[in-house]
């Protein structure tokens, strides 16, 4: 059932390979994995989204398309998962990045705490603002942001593997059922 509900907006493996934007791209985007809906390519798309998702900026969909094309898992959800950070999330998670940056290194910076509040920023200076933000917190941000990342990707995969599992199996009790 959820493979045929979104199946309908995703664009077909032919349709895509013969769009004027992709044809350049030669066969670096026409893997079938990149396309199809299979518990393998999906959570695989999943763990590299929730990857991505925490590289700041505009480089998450880029990094979760890299990614996606080099271990051939389902594109649309490799980019579409990035998306579960944005402008309300993204101090959140930082900020969980940071406190666990500290468990695991014990490095606190020489201070007892760190300013994790956003400064004041416009449309024009925001990423030098938040590339100044980031580089301030140091090691602890840079130890725990892979780390947070890593986790969310393991825990993404296994989710999506165990609820695709758990889906298939109702489905099956459920034809069976009929059948009786």
């Amino acid at each position: 059932m959820p493979k045929k509900y979104f199946r309908k907006f995703l664009p077909s493996h032919e349709t895509f390979k013969q769009s004027r934007w992709t044809r350049w791209l030669g066969g670096w985007l026409h893997h079938p994995n990149l396309w199809h809906l299979n518990r393998h390519s999906v959570s695989g798309g999943v763990a590299v989204g929730l990857f991505t998702g925490l590289i700041p900026g505009p480089l998450q969909m880029i990094g979760a398309t890299l990614l996606a094309v080099l271990f051939r898992v389902n594109l649309p959800v490799a980019v579409v998962t990035t998306l579960y950070t944005n402008p309300f999330t993204i101090v959140p998670l930082y900020a969980l990045a940071y406190e666990l940056g500290v468990f695991v290194t014990g490095y606190h910076n020489g201070q007892s705490s760190v300013n994790l509040s956003l400064p004041e920023m416009t449309w024009v200076n925001w990423p030098v603002v938040m590339l100044d933000w980031i580089v301030s917190l140091g090691k602890p941000l840079a130890a725990g942001l892979p780390l947070l990342a890593l986790s969310f990707a393991i825990a993404g995969y296994f989710s999506v593997r165990m609820l695709w599992r758990a889906i298939v199996i109702w489905e099956w009790r459920k034809r069976a059922s009929r059948r009786r």
